[in-house]
């Protein structure tokens, strides 16, 4: 349906030719406009109904006073499904902080609350097939698991702002939660206006640049430099490449799409869609409230090391 409504328009109402490279990007941009935003709606009103009775004090009490390994298996969960916005990042990590979780596991939770959600899950799946999506969350909870092992080897604790340890759990204002059918139906309308509002402009951006992949960059050039799975410095140039960009994993698809319609291979397309989606400065100089240079130096290190690795693990096997 979109990919008709992209071609009665572009090539039908505007009459544009269809060899022409700014014709084929229009259409990319108008078909990935209206499948990645109708999508985006129906998504999150959908999760917004089974997000009415979760918050961050319930994610945190699930995490609280469990053994290391099933309370990072909780958090990476947890993360996956509550995709807190950037804002809520700072008091999150303070309540598991004054909760006593280890801030190992609570890396955890931040490395998987941006990179795996259920909104560009579905997103990715439904543009480029379950088996793609399927590798992303497999990708996703690995490095989750395997960086927060590892920040919690170098004994973050020290690292964290002084204030922090001196907030009391009663200053924090719990959100109430939803009852009945009106109020559900009204916080997930909230959702969809809040999210929408605060993403619209990156999913576009994501767009617009898949765009302009899609049409103007020849598959030649793609195929040579990032198709080939033997390429070694393909993945770690992705990786380098995606850390200073901002997007969150939805606005990130639309570019993973053109990468991969233009012959990249697939491990390079996934290193680069996460080290963008995990890895944005925005996020960073939030965490920078809480934790301390060092800390977060080893933090981008872990997770550009593991992206890089991911990248080059799934090119082999691709």
């Amino acid at each position: 349906m979109f990919d008709w409504l992209a071609t009665q328009l572009v090539f039908g109402l505007l009459d544009a030719p269809e060899d022409a490279r700014w014709a084929n990007a229009l259409h990319f941009f108008v078909m990935d406009t209206a499948l990645i935003f109708t999508l985006l709606v129906v998504v999150i009103y959908a999760m917004g109904w089974l997000r009415a009775l979760m918050s961050p004090e319930r994610v945190r009490a699930y995490v609280r006073g469990k053994p290391p390994w099933l309370a990072r298996t909780l958090a990476i969960a947890l993360g996956g499904l509550t995709p807190f916005c950037s804002c809520s990042s700072v008091p999150l990590f303070i309540g598991f902080v004054e909760a006593g979780v280890p801030l190992g596991v609570t890396f955890s939770f931040l490395i998987a609350s941006p990179m795996i959600n259920e909104i560009a899950v579905v997103l990715l799946a439904g543009i480029l097939g379950w088996e793609l999506a399927l590798m992303y969350v497999v990708a996703g909870v690995l490095v989750a698991w395997f960086g927060g092992v590892i920040m919690q080897a170098f004994r973050p604790e020290r690292w964290v702002e002084d204030y922090v340890w001196k907030i009391q759990m009663g200053e924090m204002q719990p959100r109430t939660a939803a009852r009945g059918w009106r109020q559900r139906h009204a916080f997930a309308w909230f959702e969809v206006k809040e999210i929408v509002g605060r993403i619209w402009k990156w999913v576009v951006i994501g767009i617009a640049v898949g765009a302009v992949f899609h049409g103007f960059v020849p598959g030649e050039w793609v195929t040579e430099h990032l198709g080939q799975a033997g390429n070694w410095l393909a993945v770690p140039a992705a990786v380098a490449l995606g850390i200073p960009l901002y997007a969150n994993a939805t606005g990130i698809i639309p570019v993973a799409e053109a990468m991969l319609g233009k012959g990249a291979a697939i491990g390079t397309t996934l290193a680069f869609m996460m080290s963008v989606a995990a890895l944005s400065l925005p996020e960073i100089l939030i965490l920078r409230k809480v934790i301390r240079w060092p800390a977060l130096a080893l933090f981008v290190a872990v997770l550009a090391v593991g992206f890089v690795l991911v990248g080059w693990a799934f090119n082999a096997v691709t």
